[in-house]
């Protein structure tokens, strides 16, 4: 995983939104991780793949 600098992410959005959607990147603020930017699509698997987890869980505590 690739990551930016707040500044680079600012100063090159264009770039951050190319590289993101290749793969997720972590934008860094004076050294430390703060967010992760990724594609719309490989979200929304994440989010499907969590939903489906959490039915699974609730189905096996009955």
């Amino acid at each position: 995983m690739q990551t930016l600098t707040a500044k680079e992410a600012k100063n090159g959005f264009g770039r951050l939104i190319d590289l993101a959607r290749a793969e997720p990147v972590t934008v860094a603020k004076h050294g430390r991780p703060v967010v992760v930017v990724m594609a719309a699509e490989e979200f929304a698997r994440l989010k499907q793949a969590a939903s489906r987890q959490t039915i699974k869980l609730k189905q096996e505590a009955r």
